[in-house]
């Protein structure tokens, strides 16, 4: 297990020297008037994906990578000196509209010199910037990097409440990321109640105006429902694309006859859908082929969040599960 120790950079270094020199000098003299003080810190350790971590707790330079924490640091005013605006879509406005919020781009193309420029204490990274935690690392020796991103093959929501718990820990709201686990569990199981246990479900996402697979159980946003919950998949099969959706045609879908038809909308969640986007909605109901499907007959079609393809975080996943309490209750 690799321990990542708390580094004081040498500024940092030189400014207590300095401040101590000038206490010294001035005895009795009346104080200046100062900024605020920051909120006090305390050495916290916590283990992430790549280990042991040791750092101080509220980190007054903050850069975040991963889409599951963006929610969660809005909610509790942590202000960041740089994010990655080109896949935060128009969810967080706090972030993405400030000019003073240093701009990463995107996972595909990141500009981590951004990053560098920031300054930062500490860099909360992975999820779709898992490859360049190295890079990171080495190039910002003085801020603590981190990844609490969901792990491979863990329960996806056991992670998210872990990752809920680290954050509480590193800002010192502990309280209030365990409110966040707690309304998730609960979420869950009143969803797990409301379902009878026996009707089919189908898992499906839409991208570029076609309908692709969702495979029970595995995969982002829809797959790990069905684990929660033990849903009924109305097609049992693993997943060949377990981020994006398998090839389907709308007659294997209509002929497995789901009762339920849970959809991510992936075209949503951005304010340029790629080209031949067509709504979720608009792609189920206008198929001749669904249109006797006993889901759409009844209309106990799910549409997640129209922004969960970029949240996929611990509050979405909250509003889908009553949502679908809501819809079991009703049907």
């Amino acid at each position: 297990m690799s321990i990542r120790p708390l580094r004081t950079s040498a500024a940092a270094a030189l400014a207590i020297g300095a401040a101590l020199l000038l206490s010294s000098c001035t005895g009795n003299a009346a104080p200046e008037e100062s900024a605020p003080a920051p909120e006090a810190s305390t050495t916290i350790t916590f283990t992430d994906n790549h280990g042991e971590v040791e750092m101080q707790s509220n980190p007054q330079r903050v850069v975040a990578l991963d889409n599951h924490v963006f929610e969660t640091l809005s909610e509790w005013d942590v202000p960041l000196v740089a994010a990655p605006k080109g896949i935060m879509g128009d969810v967080w406005p706090t972030y993405t509209d400030d000019d003073t919020v240093g701009d990463v781009g995107t996972h595909r193309e990141p500009n981590l010199e951004t990053i560098v420029a920031a300054s930062p204490d500490l860099i909360i990274g992975g999820y779709r910037f898992g490859d360049a935690y190295d890079d990171l690392v080495a190039q910002n020796p003085d801020a603590t990097v981190i990844d609490i991103a969901p792990r491979d093959g863990e329960d996806v929501f056991s992670e998210l409440q872990r990752e809920s718990t680290i954050l509480g820990q590193i800002f010192d709201r502990e309280a209030e990321a365990a409110e966040l686990n707690e309304a998730l569990d609960t979420a869950i199981d009143d969803a797990k109640s409301a379902y009878n246990g026996t009707d089919s479900v189908m898992g499906l996402i839409t991208s570029a105006g076609k309908i692709e697979f969702a495979a029970a159980g595995s995969g982002r946003s829809v797959g790990p429902v069905f684990t929660a919950l033990d849903l009924t998949p109305a097609i049992d099969r693993p997943a060949e694309d377990a981020s994006h959706g398998d090839d389907i045609s709308v007659e294997a879908i209509a002929e497995s006859n789901p009762e339920w038809i849970i959809v991510l909308d992936r075209d949503a969640s951005f304010s340029e859908p790629e080209p031949g986007s067509v709504p979720a909605d608009e792609l189920i109901a206008g198929s001749e082929a669904l249109k006797n499907v006993p889901a759409v007959q009844k209309d106990q079609v799910i549409y997640l969040d129209p922004t969960f393809y970029v949240t996929e975080d611990i509050q979405a996943y909250t509003t889908l599960f009553e949502q679908m309490r809501d819809a079991f209750n009703a049907a």
